[in-house]
């Protein structure tokens, strides 16, 4: 059910004496945040958390061509004030209704220009407004947050990138450097969300929402030392085939501007979390509170799961009377394996078409797969380049959905420039139009899953693909993946489900690792693969190793496919950004719980008071067994009877996890 509650004040121009004020405050309903606007010499914005600075005075504006909105001396013609109380549902999340509580306040100005706050209890956004008729050309946005110190940043560099040339084309996949602000690379693009430790144990994490028909935010270092400031893609005036294996459209000329916009306009929010609980972090909901709501009006037919995938264990299909690889009866092997363990879809991953959509290899029949797959109770997922389906996806999207084939894993975007954004946007309503789903990688998710709740899933993560290439050194990654494990859910994960691919079998203790294409490992413990099915939010969730390899590890298999990927809620137990985390979600009256731990060894307690008082539950476990440091895929299952006063013993190993799952005595 709906909740809504607003008021709403407006200030107008001929109160004269209220607009003579230069400052303008703005709290949260829980009055520990405060925005402070100033609109003195220039429009500047700050933020305050229990009168702990965590954004200093940071200007905003906007270029128009020339012209500089607002300009120098800006005048305020108007303030408009309202607060909402509401609510919303949820279907594909990690809960079943999100709070959208905040305060706001809207200053109009000259030119057109009006910037909307809000005020959350757990953080602030602001968005610019244009208003006028006909075409214009945004040149700049001044996007600037201003820290009072100089603090520890947690920053995601672009690197990789598609072509040596281009800055703008990567794939929004980036590990964590760890620095102060001072100390961040000047000639760096960085992607969102960046964290920022501050005193106190606080945390603020820079993030974008309500992407859409403009170019995304990257960051740079700020032209002060304790700064952070917004950088855009130009808008493409041509581009060529290129990138990855030629997987990409690479931009060869730009524009001098970044957006074309027409009429009026909102731009996407420019949004800070704050929290003195890490914790909170992996249970933040901006991303979905600053979204436009739901465009589907019918959302019966989207339907969340897991997904038997090829891709990462090489089409290594063993103990059969074919030869294995993108051909019908492959496919119709991977079907035979979800059937067998309720996964609700199979991907069909990259080779399955030649350089057309509507051109599959000839060793490959679709419509027979994807018969199959209804015979069976599985449905169909295709893989395609980005380019692909944006010149395509007319003729495709329709004759697909006639065969029965359950969405589309669209790939190597790895752009986020205002045609790429508005290209994803029309993709997610044809798709809907059609009733299919969509997983989207070299992608970031920024609030879009909730307009358009058919995009069940996003990468944008160092997820499993990345042990396939990884440097070794002395049988270790040359990064430390463990820590990005356990840091990614706090900061990565605050914008939205993330597409980490988990479920190896094979997993490497110290020593032993390697990076192998046919037959991949994991590092770490298997218990610690199989927590992240908790852990990580993934509507659409993949089993990213081989049916034979999941079949000769039966108890693994069985408990990954009992865990849901939607929940009806979720409450963090612990957690500390890059040390550990331990997650509770439920769905109807069971509890799935999951702990992971960074290379550091733990025991946690993990207390049930979240059970339902005076009900008895039955606990299956998956923990790190005593011989782990030897062999990574030691993973002992236990049983045992709890309740409400009862605590779990979640003792990980190095690089290991913790998984539960509760359930009511019958």
């Amino acid at each position: 059910m709906k909740k809504l509650l607003i008021a709403v004040t407006a200030i107008s121009g001929v109160a004269a004496n209220a607009l003579q004020a230069k400052e303008y405050k703005l709290s949260s309903p829980d009055g520990h945040l405060v925005v402070t606007v100033d609109a003195g010499k220039r429009l500047t914005w700050s933020l305050c958390h229990d009168s702990v600075s965590v954004i200093t005075p940071s200007p905003v504006s906007l270029s128009l061509g020339e012209r500089k909105l607002p300009g120098e001396n800006p005048r305020v013609s108007k303030v408009s004030r309202r607060s909402v109380d509401s609510s919303f549902a949820t279907p594909f999340y990690k809960k079943a209704e999100v709070k959208d509580a905040y305060n706001e306040m809207t200053l109009r100005l000259s030119g057109g220009l009006s910037v909307i706050f809000r005020a959350y209890d757990d953080g602030a956004a602001y968005r610019l407004r244009l208003s006028g008729k006909g075409e214009r050309h945004v040149t700049s946005e001044e996007a600037v947050f201003n820290f009072a110190g100089d603090y520890k940043a947690f920053v995601p560099y672009v690197n990789d990138l598609r072509d040596s040339g281009y800055p703008y084309s990567y794939s929004f996949e980036s590990y964590y450097d760890e620095s102060p602000l001072s100390e961040m690379y000047a000639d760096s693009l960085a992607i969102v969300p960046l964290m920022v430790e501050l005193p106190g144990n606080r945390k603020a994490l820079l993030m974008e929402g309500d992407l859409q028909g403009y170019p995304g935010m990257f960051l740079v270092k700020g032209k002060d030392a304790n700064s952070v400031e917004a950088r855009f893609a130009p808008v493409p005036l041509s581009e060529k085939v290129g990138g990855f294996n030629r997987l990409n459209l690479i931009p060869t000329e730009t524009a001098p501007y970044i957006a074309e916009i027409d009429g009026d306009v909102e731009l996407p929010w420019r949004a800070v979390v704050v929290t003195s609980d890490d914790g909170s972090l992996a249970d933040c909901d901006m991303a979905q509170r600053l979204a436009a709501p739901s465009r589907i009006a019918d959302t019966g037919w989207i339907k969340p799961g897991k997904v038997a995938w090829d891709w990462w264990n090489n089409w290594n299909v063993t103990g059969v009377d074919f030869v294995a690889g993108v051909n019908t009866p492959t496919y119709k092997h991977y079907i035979d394996f979800a059937a067998e363990n309720g996964l609700e879809y199979i991907i069909v991953d990259e080779g399955w078409s030649r350089e057309s959509l509507m051109q599959p290899v000839s060793d490959i029949d679709i419509a027979e797969v994807v018969r199959y797959g209804k015979e069976k109770g599985v449905g169909v997922i295709l893989w395609a380049r980005w380019r692909d389906v944006d010149k395509e996806m007319a003729e495709a999207f329709p004759h697909y959905a006639r065969l029965g084939v359950a969405g589309f894993k669209v790939d190597f975007f790895d752009r986020d420039d205002q045609r790429v954004v508005e290209s994803m946007t029309r993709i997610a309503d044809l798709a809907a139009a059609n009733h299919l789903l969509l997983d989207l990688h070299g992608m970031k998710a920024t609030g879009i899953q909730r307009t358009y709740p058919n995009v069940v899933n996003f990468e944008g993560v160092k997820g499993l693909e990345n042990y396939k290439w990884l440097p070794v050194v002395d049988g270790k990654p040359g990064v430390d993946v463990m820590r990005y494990d356990v840091t990614a859910p706090f900061i990565r994960m605050a914008a939205g489900p993330m597409d980490y691919t988990p479920g190896a079998m094979v997993n490497a203790a110290p020593g032993n690792y390697r990076s192998i294409n046919d037959t991949p490992m994991s590092f770490g413990t298997r218990a610690h693969q199989i927590a992240m099915y908790v852990v990580y939010e993934a509507p659409l969730q993949m089993l990213a190793d081989s049916p034979g390899a999941y079949r000769s590890n039966p108890e693994s298999l069985e408990f990954i496919s009992e865990i849901p990927t939607v929940f009806d809620e979720t409450q963090v137990l612990s957690g500390k950004v890059g040390e550990y985390v331990a997650i509770a979600r439920r769905k109807g009256d069971t509890w799935y719980v999951g702990a992971l731990t960074s290379m550091t060894p733990r025991s946690l307690e993990l207390p049930l008071s979240f059970l339902s008082p005076g009900v008895g539950y039955e606990a299956v476990t998956m923990s790190d067994g005593v011989n782990v440091a030897r062999n990574g895929a030691d993973c002992r299952r236990n049983s045992v009877k709890v309740d409400s006063s009862s605590s779990l013993d979640a003792v990980m190993a190095s690089g290991g996890g913790f998984a539960a799952i509760i359930k009511p005595q019958k």
